[in-house]
């Protein structure tokens, strides 16, 4: 599962923008958190992630997996955040629309 306390938090529009841009990669068991955010780019980022949407409650509402640079997703109906983890993070344990995770959205 995710580990809130390795979630890294962008809040203010100029962290959201910029995400994980310009980073070499992302350890394994660390993730950013983007809030508000019902949509991603991947532009300019140098290896995949996955990704998940989740809702104010902080439920899942979509996945996706090794979602690779230069990529464009929408949340879905619902989306208020979206959590980028390592790719293969989403792998084991699965992880699907409606699981409620334990994070403060």
């Amino acid at each position: 599962m995710i580990d809130p306390d390795q979630l890294r938090v962008a809040r203010n529009p100029l962290s959201r923008f910029l995400g994980l841009m310009g980073r070499p990669s992302l350890e394994d068991g660390q993730g950013l958190l983007i809030k508000p955010c019902s949509s991603i780019h991947t532009f300019f980022m140098r290896f995949p992630i996955d990704v998940v949407f989740v809702d104010k409650d902080a439920r899942v509402v979509k996945t996706a997996t090794a979602v690779k640079p230069w990529r464009f997703l929408l949340g879905g109906k619902g989306a208020h955040a979206v959590i980028e983890l390592p790719a293969g993070a989403l792998n084991n344990p699965g992880m699907k629309p409606g699981d409620q995770l334990d994070i403060a959205i």
